[in-house]
């Protein structure tokens, strides 16, 4: 059996509700800012939630952000961003050869709300109702809107995984570069779900929609008062590249992909497994062919609420008790960004390589005694003595989808 190439990133795109670049977004994790706000939406009313603020017509025209959707708005800028990070020219490339997967929560009920309140303005006259509804809708449109503003007509889609696709999206695009079906490729997640009420009204009734006096701290993954899921935007792609190609052009190095794996809990919708989740992580580290204590940042997937924190808590101490590895959370500050939560939640840490620094879980006044880890980092961050090599990104999500990805400092 061949061996397979090594998969490295070598640019990253990404809108957060606290950055609209990698720099401005490590800044505002290390100084403890929260992207989080209040929030107004149709039906549901006052509420909280994680807004970008990315400008959209760096990239695009008024009439194309007009016709498009936010999640296509999200992924056009994050993939214009990773290439120029990456110092890559399409022009110069074999646009066949280039690759874009995306992983999505779900797409089309921002638009299908948005529709069907028009026509109901006007009697449930479908006269009014729009013809560009079907392109906006269908599950591959963030996808399908990169190609058509950045002219790639290779392979381009979304995957749906529910809150794990951020994952998703980056494992698929390594997946292709080693099959050699591109040489290229752009992965990771997106989301717009802050223009649906439906989630919000969802969430809210499963009693699982965070409440707070402050926005900021509406979001507290761990802590023992902690109420529920701000829902937020958002998005990162990843320039992925073989390492031999990566190298050929001298290219910058974040970080080369060591292992991941997927799996389902099958047991459940909503509520999750703790069986499930730490058979994932145990399944990355066996792809990756790493012990637990050569982990030295485990970014976690919780949510801020009371169950499921618990739950991955009680994952991660039955595989990392005892090690020296460190443990955060990306969500206390930019709260549930749904389908870009494993891209972007990643892209936080990943210059933990350069600066040696652990950002931590904010908003934790009273930690949950049912969250307490060993090496979870509260509050400030924190310097790992011995240097940091690997990160492992956890991401899970409705039906019992989970993902983890390992990822790792490049070294010949």
């Amino acid at each position: 059996m061949r061996e397979l190439p090594r998969v490295v990133i070598t640019g990253i795109g990404l809108a957060s509700p606290n950055g609209d670049s990698l720099p401005q977004y490590r800044r505002n994790l290390l100084e403890g800012k929260s992207g989080v706000v209040p929030y107004n939406i149709r039906h549901v009313g006052d509420t909280f939630a994680g807004v970008c603020n990315f400008d959209p017509l760096r990239y695009q025209t008024r009439k194309e952000v007009r016709r498009g959707t936010r999640a296509g708005g999200i992924s056009i800028w994050c993939a214009q961003e990773a290439l120029k990070d990456a110092g890559i020219e399409l022009a110069s490339r074999d646009r066949a050869r280039v690759g874009v997967y995306i992983g999505i929560t779900e797409h089309g009920n921002v638009e299908t709300e948005n529709q069907i309140h028009e026509v109901a303005q006007y009697g449930f006259d479908l006269s009014f109702w729009s013809h560009h509804h079907n392109p906006r809708t269908v599950a591959n449109n963030p996808a399908g809107e990169v190609t058509l503003s950045l002219g790639i007509p290779g392979p381009a889609y979304c995957l749906g995984g529910a809150c794990a696709a951020g994952n998703l999206g980056l494992i698929h695009g390594m997946q292709m570069l080693q099959l050699g079906i591109v040489d290229l490729a752009l992965g990771g997640g997106v989301s717009e779900s802050i223009h649906t009420f439906g989630i919000f009204a969802s969430f809210r009734s499963q009693g699982a929609l965070a409440r707070h006096d402050d926005a900021s701290k509406a979001s507290r993954p761990f802590d023992r008062d902690r109420n529920g899921i701000v829902v937020s935007e958002g998005g990162c792609l990843y320039t992925l590249e073989r390492l031999d190609d990566a190298l050929a052009r001298g290219a910058k190095i974040y970080a080369e992909v060591r292992g991941y794996f997927v799996n389902s809990d099958a047991s459940d919708f909503v509520l999750p497994s703790s069986k499930g989740q730490e058979a994932c992580i145990r399944g990355a580290l066996a792809h990756a062919g790493l012990g637990a204590e050569e982990i030295d940042i485990v970014n976690t997937h919780a949510t801020s609420t009371k169950q499921g924190d618990e739950v991955e808590c009680e994952a991660i101490r039955k595989v990392f008790s005892g090690t020296p590895t460190r443990v955060n959370n990306t969500k206390s500050y930019i709260g549930h960004t749904m389908g870009a939560a494993g891209a972007l939640e990643l892209a936080g840490n990943l210059p933990s390589f350069e600066d040696g620094l652990v950002h931590p879980t904010i908003n934790v006044d009273n930690l949950d005694p049912a969250c307490a880890l060993d090496g979870l980092v509260l509050n400030e961050p924190a310097r790992y003595s011995r240097g940091i090599d690997r990160i492992l990104n956890m991401s899970f999500g409705m039906l019992g989808i989970n993902s983890a990805v390992i990822v790792e400092r490049y070294r010949n």
